[in-house]
């Protein structure tokens, strides 16, 4: 054969398979706009509300003379219409937004299974490949890998410095390559390292595939964030955000179970300890996920590589996220480029949603595996049991979680629910810093401890909406918060949790107790901050502000696409004026 007839069949043979394999989608956007133009259906390429009835622009004016004092604490404030004929009492039981178009409940949909659903998985699986190290190490491996003193804590140190190390990276990887084969190469990767695990032989050996893990873990916790906000809207994100941590949840609950069911029935199959099966385990699930992630993992609007969406859900899904004002990404400035970095450290809100970030990422007692080991200590479990009760905190995290981004969504308020997710974080690590309580008292402020990573989705849903005019900024600041506050654990659970004063970690709880409030006080004050920059927005969502207090006029009401950028052009002008 020669290779003209070579890349002659080669050629066919992408032809016959390129149907069922994802491949960048390329539609025409102007059938769709005189698709729904013909059909009297909203009009998606204005940026502001349209009446569907008489498709007519549709503003709210409004003086701000009236404002109340508590206005201040309304997230939404210049989100939303406040006139009660505009006005939408979402009820908290309605998974859809009652002005979502049918068109966009179908997309929704769509996205929730391959976005939210798969992620979910995903996160699952990663989750059990994290915390099997600390169910590890009280079944078995301790003893048999010979860790003392802070191996513990310094083999969760190394997994996290691979992690943090490599995130670096995924600023530029994330915006540049298709998600659907950044993060299933990765995940591969990620799999068999961790499968390597049990041939591990000693203490350095295991610290080195876990560096590994980490590394190839880098990679996905920003890349879903990034996803996410590339598809919801702003007051669809945290919901789905909520989804998606379950799996983390349910990846410590089910890591538990499989170590405690490899335990039992497999210690001393072919000669292997029940610990080292469990990575096997572990294995054998994360690989065929990984690999079904190439379908699953749709790319962004802009760059869509699903086959599982049509023409039209793509079209659709552009058009939802420029009504809502969201950029949708494009190549804008390079990188590397002095612009990009310029704007970007010049902007309050990226420095305050990483700072928050960093709170985030130091207010919980989970990983520590301080409730393993108090559970250890007590010496009144078998090791089958101690691992079964450590899926009792999980369960409860789930619960938490759905709490708090039900709050976030259904209240439209982001900033009070990481309030009230802390205020009962801080009520259960007060309690163990104190120690000295009943039993049951201890039982109790563990089952709060998961409260601490509830709000987790919250914070980056919130970034992502503010940070929303701009794709590249967005993938960075989300990169940033996961990259720089999980790089100060690596130091903080070094000095604060200590493996050699377990269970009492003293330190580690008061350490915590302190973040939580330090937390509490930084989101109160990033509320005003975020409304003031919103207000400069609020003629995106239709909303058309004065305050006859200061002797303003009410502003004319734009009737056309032209008298809505004339209107953008001179608010635009009086807001230069007074800053000068």
């Amino acid at each position: 054969m020669t290779f003209e007839n070579f890349k002659s069949k080669f050629r066919n043979f992408q032809q016959k398979i390129h149907p069922y394999v994802p491949h960048l989608r390329e539609i025409d956007e102007q059938y769709f706009i005189d698709k729904f133009s013909s059909k009297e259906k909203t009009n998606n390429r204005e940026q502001f509300t349209v009446n569907q009835e008489k498709n007519e622009l549709v503003y709210e004016v409004r003086d701000e003379a009236n404002r109340k004092w508590w206005s201040l604490f309304d997230e939404y404030e210049y989100k939303e219409h406040r006139d009660k004929e505009r006005k939408v009492n979402h009820k908290w039981y309605h998974w859809f937004d009652e002005n979502d178009s049918p068109e966009e409940r179908r997309l929704i949909i769509k996205l929730d299974i391959l976005l939210c659903f798969f992620s979910f998985v995903m996160y699952w699986v990663k989750y059990l490949d994290q915390s099997n190290l600390n169910n590890a190490y009280v079944s078995g491996m301790k003893e048999d890998l010979g860790m003392k003193g802070n191996d513990l804590v310094n083999t969760q140190v190394v997994y996290t410095v691979g992690s943090v190390v490599f995130q670096i990276p995924m600023m530029y990887l994330i915006h540049r390559y298709p998600s659907n084969i950044l993060l299933p190469s990765m995940d591969i990767a990620w799999g068999l390292f961790t499968l390597a695990i049990y041939r591990s032989t000693s203490v350095g050996m295991l610290q080195a595939l876990r560096f590994f893990v980490g590394v190839f873990e880098s990679a996905f916790y920003p890349t879903i964030h990034y996803l996410y906000g590339s598809w919801y809207k702003p007051a669809e994100y945290t919901r789905r955000g909520g989804i998606y941590y379950f799996g983390q949840m349910l990846g410590l609950l089910t890591s538990g179970l499989i170590t405690a069911s490899c335990y039992e029935n497999l210690t001393g199959v072919h000669g292997l300890d029940g610990w080292r099966w469990m990575y096997i385990v572990d294995a054998i699930i994360t690989l065929p996920v990984a690999v079904l992630g190439v379908y699953m993992l749709p790319g962004v609007p802009k760059q869509c590589y699903s086959l599982f969406l049509t023409d039209e859900d793509i079209f659709v899904a552009r058009e939802r996220l420029r009504k809502a004002n969201i950029a949708l990404e494009t190549e804008g400035p390079q990188f590397f480029s002095w612009t990009l970095w310029k704007d970007l450290l010049w902007n309050w809100k990226y420095y305050a949603y990483v700072i928050l970030g960093i709170w985030a990422w130091n207010n919980s007692n989970g990983s520590s595996g301080a409730y393993l080991l108090w559970l250890k200590s007590l010496k009144e479990y078998s090791v089958p049991m101690i691992n079964k009760y450590s899926t009792i905190t999980p369960a409860l995290g789930i619960i938490w979680i759905y709490l708090t981004s039900a709050i976030a969504d259904h209240a439209r308020s982001r900033w009070g629910a990481i309030i009230f997710s802390q205020v009962f974080n801080l009520v259960g690590n007060i309690m163990l810093a104190v120690w000295y309580i009943p039993k049951g008292a201890t039982w109790f402020a563990f089952c709060l401890q998961y409260f601490g990573w509830a709000s987790s989705s919250v914070i980056y849903s919130w970034a992502a909406d503010a940070m929303r005019h701009n794709p590249q900024q967005r993938a960075i600041t989300v990169v940033s918060i996961n990259m720089i506050g999980q790089a100060t654990t690596a130091f903080t659970s070094v000095l604060v949790w200590k493996t050699v004063e377990a269970p009492r970690y003293l330190k580690g709880y008061s350490f915590t107790c302190t973040v939580i409030v330090v937390m509490m006080i930084w989101t109160t004050l990033m509320l005003p901050f975020y409304k003031k920059d919103e207000r400069k927005h609020a003629h995106e969502q239709g909303i058309l502000l004065y305050n006859s207090a200061k002797g303003e006029t009410p502003p004319s009401v734009p009737q056309t696409l032209s008298d809505e950028e004339d209107y953008v052009q001179e608010h635009f002008v009086i807001e230069e004026e007074k800053k000068i």
